[in-house]
């Protein structure tokens, strides 16, 4: 599971990768070809995403720059 800087919790679940706000409410699930293992923010601006899966590492860009990890702010 991985936090953005909104505070909405991104983790993968049945069908790809599920978004979730602050307060708990199902933004939407992201479908994905394979079920992602893993999940972390990545790039100079934190604007993506990368899922790591069974055959493949897969990237996707989003509005919203994930927390960076202490130390790497």
């Amino acid at each position: 599971m991985k936090v953005d800087q909104k505070g909405n919790v991104y983790c993968t679940g049945p069908g790809g990768f599920w978004i979730m706000s602050p307060d708990g409410k199902h933004l939407g699930t992201v479908l994905t070809s394979e079920l992602p293992a893993n999940l972390a923010f990545g790039d100079a601006d934190g604007k993506s995403l990368y899922l790591t899966a069974r055959t493949g590492l897969y990237r996707i860009r989003l509005k919203i720059p994930g927390i960076p990890p202490p130390g790497n702010s």
